[in-house]
C-alpha cells in the first residue's frame, strides 16, 4: 500500500537550503545513460513521488543533452510549488555523446542557465551546481556568476558536486551554499574521511547518489555500448567474479530478513548518514516503491553493525570511475596542510 512520508522526514539542506524529503529522486537516467527510458514510466513515477512526499529532484543539463531536463519540466508542470528542482551544469558534450570537457566561466553560467529554465518551464532554479570544478576557471568566479543569478532571480541556491574540502572552503567564502553531491554507498566511503567533517564544520548539507553504486549493489549489469557502467572498473569482465560474490553476501543478508538489497543499501545510506539526504536514481514506479520502504522502515543498529562486518570498506574491487576520470576529480585529492 502507498504511504505518504512522514513530517519529521524532513530536512534542511545544510544551514541554508531548503526543506526536503530525505530521499530525492535522480533523473539522470531520462537522459539515456543506464539503457533506454520510458517517458511515459518515468513522468508517472515522478509524479507518484510528489503524491507521496518526494520534494527533491535532481537532474544536469547534460543528460541526454537535456532530455532529463525535458521530462522533468513535463512532469513539473502545474505541479511547481510541491518541487525544488537541483541542476547541473558545466558539461559539455558532443552529438556523438562524445564528453568534450568543462566550461564553468561566468559567461558560460548564464548561458547554461538560461536553456535549462527553458528546458524546465520554470522561471526558477532552486538550486544550481556545477557539475565538476573547472581547472580553467577559479571556483571563485563559477560561484560568484551562480550568485548573480541569485540577484536576479533566477536561481535560488549554490551547490556544489564532487569537490573536495579546499574548494568547499573557498566556494564557501563566497556565497552560502547549500549542499555538496558526492557519491556515498557501501561501496564507497571515501567522502567519510576528509569531506563530510568539512560539511559539517561548515553547516553545508550533502545530496548522496550512487547509493546502489550504479545498480552494482543490485545485481544490474550494462545494457549495451550506450550504458555508462559498461566503462567503469567495478562492471568489467576483471573484477566482475569478485564483485559478484559481495553482492552474493548481499543478497543472502537481505533474503534473511525478508527485504530487497536496495532496501537494505539505501537503508544503510539513512542510517550512516541521518543528516545528509541520499538522491536515488530511479525510472519506475516499482523503483519508487522500493526506495520508500527503505525510508519508511529503517534498518536496525544491529543490522547496520552487520553490514559493517560484511561489507567493510575495500569489499569491492575497481574504483568508482575510471583512472583518467579520478585524476580529474577534486574530490579524490587530499585537502592542503
Amino acid at each position: 500500500m502507498e504511504t505518504v512520508a512522514k513530517k519529521s522526514e524532513i530536512r534542511r539542506l545544510g544551514k541554508t537550503g531548503p526543506e526536503v524529503l530525505r530521499l530525492g529522486i535522480g533523473c539522470m537516467g531520462f537522459g539515456g545513460w543506464y539503457g533506454q527510458a520510458d517517458e511515459r514510466e518515468g513522468i508517472r513515477m515522478l509524479h507518484a513521488a510528489l503524491e507521496r512526499g518526494a520534494t527533491l529532484f535532481d537532474t544536469g543539463d547534460f543528460y541526454g543533452m537535456g532530455a532529463s531536463e525535458m521530462v522533468v519540466g513535463k512532469a513539473i508542470a502545474g505541479r511547481r510549488d510541491k518541487v525544488v528542482v537541483s541542476v547541473k551544469f558545466g558539461a559539455m558534450r558532443g552529438p556523438d555523446n562524445a564528453w568534450l570537457g568543462l566550461d564553468t566561466r561566468p559567461q558560460a553560467v548564464k548561458n547554461f542557465a538560461s536553456y535549462s529554465l527553458k528546458r524546465l518551464g520554470v522561471e526558477v532554479i532552486d538550486i544550481y551546481r556545477p557539475s565538476r570544478l573547472d581547472p580553467n576557471v577559479p571556483i571563485e568566479d563559477t560561484i560568484g556568476a551562480v550568485a548573480d543569478l541569485i540577484k536576479s532571480g533566477h536561481v535560488r541556491h549554490i551547490g556544489l558536486s564532487e569537490v573536495g574540502p579546499d574548494t568547499i572552503r573557498r566556494a564557501a567564502a563566497v556565497h552560502p551554499i547549500a549542499d555538496l553531491q558526492i557519491e556515498y554507498s557501501l561501496a564507497s566511503h571515501g567522502a567519510e574521511t576528509h569531506i563530510f567533517p568539512v560539511l559539517r564544520e561548515l553547516g553545508i548539507g550533502a545530496t548522496l547518489y550512487g547509493v546502489y553504486s550504479r545498480g552494482l549493489l543490485t545485481g544490474r549489469k550494462p545494457q549495451g555500448k550506450g550504458d555508462l557502467r559498461a566503462h567503469l572498473p567495478r562492471f568489467t569482465a576483471q573484477h566482475r567474479e569478485s564483485n559478484d560474490a559481495v553482492v552474493e553476501k548481499l543478497s543472502a543478508f537481505a533474503a534473511e530478513r525478508k527485504r530487497s538489497v536496495a532496501e537494505i543499501a539505501l537503508g544503510w545510506v539513512f542510517a550512516r548518514q541521518p543528516d545528509f539526504h541520499p538522491v536515488v536514481g530511479m525510472k519506475t514506479v516499482a523503483q519508487l516503491d522500493e526506495a520508500f520502504v527503505a525510508l519508511e522502515h529503517p534498518l536496525s543498529a544491529a543490522d547496520v553493525s552487520a553490514l559493517d562486518a560484511l561489507v567493510p570498506p575495500g569489499s569491492f574491487a575497481g574504483e568508482r570511475y575510471g583512472e583518467e576520470q579520478l585524476r580529474q576529480l577534486d574530490s579524490e585529492k587530499k585537502p592542503s596542510a
